[in-house]
């Protein structure tokens, strides 16, 4: 044993010494290079040469730790200079660097900044990813409550918002110390949640279009009915950090698209959004029950005392979140008692036009640039009053709004302004008129879920602003499209020989019947161009929406329970469309459209009632035969000055 054991040590260590001299050998025939250092820094700092502002980055600590990643530009030779502040979960980076440009305008000139105004009064221009987005520490939450039932950690974006704010007026010389916070859709929501706990250097906020109340009217549902093409924005948003996971098709026309995948759960399926947290919270939550009421961002503010000056930014065609500014206006003007700290403007809009061009919408033409009007007379001097140091006086009315059809600015005091409500029926013989009419008549459709009524012409785009898509204005489109189908109602008035002129939200009164136990109503109020237009051609015989909007039938006798409908049996059902200010002119006609689908904009409604939609089988999916009697009507909110 013991001269094996020293004949093995021997081989082994021949071997090793084998290796060695082997690896010696390599090593001296590989080529030798001399130092060739990369070309490329370990850090990079830009040159500013010749811009006209400065570009600082933070990372601002929150009061739990977290970072959130900051951009903030100066403008050379600012002092005692307004900060605006947008807090965003778009890319702060992106957002401020639409151009790579030494130009703050150029910088700026695009989506979440209305440049012209920053630049003309030298403020500090803020941009901040909030927590878990892009450049920021932290999670992210869609929409993230405040502190309560529904987030149980003490941070919320007020709190962020409070810290952010703290931050910068101590670390900002050139600033005054006065922080205005401003922002559209997503950006808007963020201002809402600075007038929680405001931080006393915050002087004035501008929530713009702002998401307020998902499940009543905004991006997820309407009055109980889900917004289905907004599931690529829910997986791109929420997938990821930076939005990186996308959305992707293979098929032209997403009516094609959704239709072929059955209920909404199952398309969300096929993209793995079982996996995203808020679509979890989505499907969980069909109804208006505690967690959407209690995180409704009208019903918060409704408890909060009135601080800080607010202008409320509205679009009357706003495709995506038309409920929210008129809500929060509604929750928080009763605390206004001095009428000097609630502004409401509304603009002929799509959603955040109002920093772009907007001379036209879709086909619709206004003569004059809306956009600019509101920038220019209306933004500059509210911001310049509270946030530059000499205070000039704030021109700017307490409501500002815009008439379509006669397209012109008016200023009133309040919102709405005094209206006679008047009840438009909708006859059983077509014809819509004020006068009530008599007997039991009514009109009648066939609802078939199998061929839904597309919301607009197919073939149907995405949701999107590239360029191309014309997403922005599909409430605008002529409904024509629509009233040639026999799954959609219309009722006609007579020609107008005076103008008519409605201020407010419309009310919808429909006393229907359905063979089927659920039903989606649709009810679309519209202005119908005289046959011949001879100053715009296109404008000849064109049927322009004013407002309408979707009840999902099972929550006709509230919102926080479903229920089956009665099959055969007339109901009634009313609901509120968006606000509008609108002048039906001379020569014109008033319609008022009725239809049980709206596909795929709102996922479709089986007919058979289904605990839960977003998972109903196909077999549940059914024809309906439904019918409008002829005492269902909309009320307007006519005035006459």
């Amino acid at each position: 044993m013991l001269r094996t054991s020293r004949f093995s040590w021997r081989l082994a260590a021949l071997i090793a010494l084998a290796l060695s001299s082997a690896a010696v050998a390599q090593e001296a025939t590989a080529p030798q290079y001399p130092n060739y250092p990369s070309e490329t820094p370990a850090t990079f700092k830009q040159s500013s040469e010749g811009f006209d502002y400065e570009r600082r980055e933070v990372m601002i600590p929150m009061r739990d730790g977290v970072k959130l990643h900051t951009v903030i530009l100066v403008p050379k030779g600012a002092h005692h200079a307004g900060i605006l502040l947008t807090r965003t979960p778009y890319d702060a980076d992106e957002l401020t660097t639409h151009g790579h440009t030494g130009n703050l305008g150029a910088t700026l000139n695009g989506y979440d900044n209305a440049p012209d105004v920053i630049v003309q009064d030298g403020y500090i221009r803020v941009v901040q990813d909030i927590r878990g987005k892009y450049g920021s520490e932290g999670d992210y939450v869609m929409n993230r409550p405040l502190h309560g039932p529904q987030n149980p950690t003490p941070i919320d974006e007020s709190t962020d918002t409070y810290d952010t704010i703290d931050y910068l007026v101590k670390n900002i010389p050139e600033s005054n110390g006065r922080v205005g916070t401003i922002g559209i859709s997503y950006d808007g929501f963020e201002p809402l949640m600075s007038l929680v706990n405001p931080h006393p250097a915050l002087k004035v906020a501008v929530p713009m279009n702002p998401m307020v109340d998902g499940w009543m009217g905004d991006d997820w549902f309407h009055n109980g009915a889900f917004r289905a093409q907004n599931l690529p924005y829910i997986l791109e948003q929420t997938a990821s950090r930076k939005n990186e996971i996308k959305f992707s098709s293979s098929v032209h026309d997403e009516y094609d698209l959704y239709l072929r995948a059955g209920a909404t759960g199952e398309m969300a399926r096929r993209y793995g959004l079982e996996q995203v947290g808020f679509w979890q919270k989505l499907v969980a939550h069909p109804a208006y029950d505690s967690f959407w009421s209690d995180q409704a961002v009208d019903k918060v503010l409704a408890g909060q005392p009135l601080k800080v000056p607010t202008m409320l930014v509205h679009s009357l065609w706003d495709q995506e979140d038309i409920y929210g500014a008129i809500a929060v206006y509604k929750a928080i003007k009763p605390k206004d008692t001095g009428n000097d700290k609630v502004f409401l403007v509304m603009g002929p809009w799509h959603h955040g036009q109002e920093i772009e061009n907007a001379s036209s919408l879709g086909a619709v033409q206004f003569g004059s640039d809306t956009g600019l009007y509101f920038r220019q007379k209306i933004l500059r001097p509210f911001l310049a009053h509270y946030l530059k140091d000499d205070a000039p006086a704030n021109p700017v009315a307490p409501v500002t709004a815009y008439e379509t059809g006669s397209n012109v600015w008016r200023t009133f005091r309040q919102w709405p302004v005094a209206t006679q409500a008047r009840a438009l029926y909708l006859g059983g013989d077509g014809k819509l008129g004020f006068a009530r009419p008599s007997g039991e008549a009514y009109q009648e459709y066939v609802s078939d879920p199998a061929k839904p009524v597309p919301f607009r012409a197919r073939p149907i785009q995405p949701v999107g602003y590239d360029p191309g898509q014309t997403w922005s204005e599909w409430l605008v489109d002529d409904q024509r499209e629509a009233s040639g189908r026999p799954d959609v109602v219309s009722w006609t008035s007579d020609v107008l020989t005076q103008p008519l002129v409605i201020r407010g939200q419309p009310v919808v009164h429909l006393r229907a019947s359905t063979t089927g136990t659920d039903s989606d109503w649709v009810v679309k109020l519209i202005d119908v161009y005289p046959d011949m237009e001879p100053m715009d051609a296109a404008m000849g015989g064109y049927q322009l929406m004013i407002a309408g909007d979707i009840l999902r039938g099972r929550y006709r006798e509230g919102f926080t329970v479903a229920k089956p409908i009665k099959a055969g049996a007339p109901l009634d059902y009313s609901f509120e469309l968006p606000t509008t200010d609108h002048v039906f002119l001379p020569g014109h006609r008033l319609m008022v459209q009725v239809q049980s689908s709206w596909f795929p904009l709102y996922d479709r409604n089986p007919q058979t009632y289904v605990d839960n939609i977003f998972f109903a089988k196909p077999g549940d999916y059914k024809k309906a035969t439904q019918r409008i009697f002829g005492d269902s009507h909309v009320d307007l909110p006519v005035t006459s000055n």
